[in-house]
């Protein structure tokens, strides 16, 4: 595995100054925003794609001795609004020409989440069988849109060069957990994996271990970041919550650096679990914590995942 930093935090800084602080920091690889909600501080998309800005990239990365894990373009590309499901589209199709400009064979994105019907004016997110109107609703989504838009996604990214679409599983979209990644996937074809958060499975009540078992050959690429559960909060209101997140005394659940939600052993077992189901990428850092800084927050993340990370791997069994 790599140990790596998705930069967008690190927006007050040229491309140059990042890749120069991180590497001083250890870090081996970078996840960078190209679009979507993470934007594209780091990035000139314009430049790129017309053949201008790719070598500058591939230079400084040489310089630092870092690669490019992902590009990353989360947003919401079947939105109902047509003028906002344009846009996150646009972007994630400039983000996968960017990806073949550097070389890069991952794309990082949500499923997103559609209406209940061509009308609609806002996402409507499925999360109970009953009335049965839901199971309607969720029927044409997946039917109508995502299966469709997604396979056509695919067939672009292919002529393109990038070979993986990994899907973030964060609620609010119609991918948000093990069983809904595992149907898109088997309906688009393996091109399709995720990008394994633990922390947005942690606060719906997940095992992030056995998630990883299930999702076996299915993990294109992983955040690291962290969750810690309220209990008092949580005992009260349950974790579908939408108080703010910079008001971390009342919410159900916060996201944390890693290893300030949950304990070292559990992200030793999430690291072993990785490495026994064969994965061997990033293992990429995404600072949200609202108690600590960014350079705070990412250098603690740096130190703690340096400790439990499997960097090598293992050879061959000699006391077997």
């Amino acid at each position: 595995m790599k140990l790596g930093v998705f930069t967008v935090p690190l927006h007050n800084k040229t491309l140059e100054e990042t890749l120069q602080y991180l590497s001083g920091l250890g870090v081996q690889t970078v996840e960078i925003g190209a679009g979507g909600y993470p934007g594209s501080k780091h990035l000139d998309i314009t430049e790129i794609i017309n053949g201008n800005g790719a070598e500058e990239v591939l230079h400084l990365l040489s310089k630092y001795n870092m690669s490019i894990s992902a590009i990353s373009v989360h947003g919401n590309p079947v939105h109902p609004n047509k003028e906002i499901a344009k846009k996150f589209h646009d972007e994630f199709l400039d983000a996968v020409l960017v990806c073949e400009k550097l070389g890069v064979d991952t794309v990082i994105t949500f499923s997103g989440c559609p209406g209940d019907c061509e009308n609609s004016k806002y996402p409507n997110w499925v999360t109970c069988a009953w009335p049965p109107d839901f199971g309607e609703i969720q029927k044409w989504q997946w039917e109508e849109v995502l299966i469709p838009y997604w396979k056509k996604a695919a067939d672009y990214c292919k002529t393109h060069g990038v070979t993986k679409i990994a899907l973030e599983m964060h609620p609010g979209f119609a991918v948000y957990n093990t069983s809904s990644l595992l149907r898109l996937r088997e309906e688009v074809g393996d091109i399709i994996g995720a990008n394994f958060d633990p922390s947005h499975l942690i606060w719906q009540g997940m095992d992030p271990v056995e998630s990883i078992k299930a999702l076996k050959g299915a993990i294109h690429h992983f955040h690291a970041k962290d969750t810690r559960v309220d209990n008092y909060n949580n005992a009260i209101n349950g974790v579908l919550d939408t108080g703010k997140y910079t008001d971390p005394l009342t919410r159900s659940w916060i996201f944390r650096t890693v290893g300030y939600g949950s304990t070292p052993n559990v992200w030793k077992d999430i690291m072993s679990t990785l490495a026994a189901i064969g994965y061997d990428g990033a293992v990429s850092i995404e600072h949200e914590d609202a108690l600590m800084s960014v350079t705070e927050g990412l250098e603690k993340a740096i130190d703690f995942l340096k400790k439990v990370m499997i960097f090598e791997k293992a050879g061959d069994a000699w006391w077997d």
